[in-house]
Formats: C-alpha cells, sequence, structure tokens
C-alpha cells in the first residue's frame, strides 16, 4: 500500500467550535469547510504538512454504531520550547490544564491542554531520557549537547 496522506479526524457535535479551536490556538488553516466537516492543514517551511478534519460525529458518513463524540484521544504536538507555549496557552489563553508542566523520565518535557470536546493534547519538548530509558531508544531523538536528566 502506497499512502498519500494520514490524519486524524475528530468526531464531535462542535464542529465549528472545534475548527476555531485549532485555527486559534495551533495556527491551523482551512482547506475545505462545511457545517458538517472541517479540513484544516497545518503547513510547515520544509513543506511537510499536518493535517486535521473535524466531522459531525451523527453525519450519514459515519457507520451508524460509531456516530458518537470523541473519547479516549490525545494528540500530541511536539515544539521547540515548550515552556513559551505553556506560557501562551495555559497562562495568557486560558486554557484547561489537564496536567502541569514536568520532566519525563522517557524523554519529554510537557504539558496536557485539552480542545472543546475534550480531546487531550499534549504539548511535548524532546529532552535526553534517563540512563534506563535511553537504551530502549531504536534513534536519537535529542542532540549531543543535551546530557541526560537525573531522575
Amino acid at each position: 500500500m502506497k499512502i498519500s496522506s494520514f490524519y486524524p479526524v475528530i468526531l464531535t457535535e462542535q464542529v465549528a467550535a472545534s475548527a476555531e479551536f485549532y485555527r486559534n490556538h495551533f495556527g491551523f488553516e482551512t482547506v475545505f469547510e462545511a457545517d458538517w466537516y472541517v479540513s484544516l492543514r497545518l503547513p510547515r517551511d520544509d513543506k511537510t504538512e499536518f493535517e486535521l478534519a473535524i466531522l459531525m460525529s451523527g453525519h450519514p458518513t459515519v457507520p451508524a454504531a460509531y456516530r458518537q463524540s470523541v473519547n479516549g484521544l490525545i494528540l500530541n504536538f511536539e515544539v521547540d520550547d515548550v515552556d513559551a507555549e505553556y506560557e501562551r496557552l495555559i497562562t495568557r489563553e486560558k486554557l484547561p490544564l489537564q496536567l502541569d508542566i514536568r520532566n519525563e523520565e522517557f524523554g519529554q518535557r510537557h504539558f496536557i491542554t485539552s480542545d472543546p470536546n475534550g480531546v487531550l493534547i499534549d504539548v511535548i519538548k524532546i529532552i535526553p531520557p534517563s540512563d534506563a530509558y535511553s537504551e530502549q531508544y531504536t534513534e536519537k531523538l535529542w542532540t549531543e549537547t543535551e546530557k541526560p536528566l537525573n531522575f
């Protein structure tokens, strides 16, 4: 199989509010918009684009047994400066704080907020993992100048 695109679709009753949330707080741009579906794209300088769609949970294109709002989803956003994003999203823009900012032994500094549907949004900066976790990585995601953290 040759995949030409891959993106999550959030099922919700709040299509417009959800799309607005991702445009306002994360810089997504609208590609297509109807009252039942919004396709969003986050352009990048390196030509890689991230996509996200919002779909009315009761729409006929969704199989009847699955016509319910999203539950149990986390979207990860890796950023260069997680502390600046915490300041912007939590302190200034007052998004809900679901997990306060912290360093994890497995190699992340992160915090978690949520969108209007309760979808968790994990904002992450990759940091050096502890020695114990470092051995579990199949590729190195941190720079040589970063030293492993002591936990």
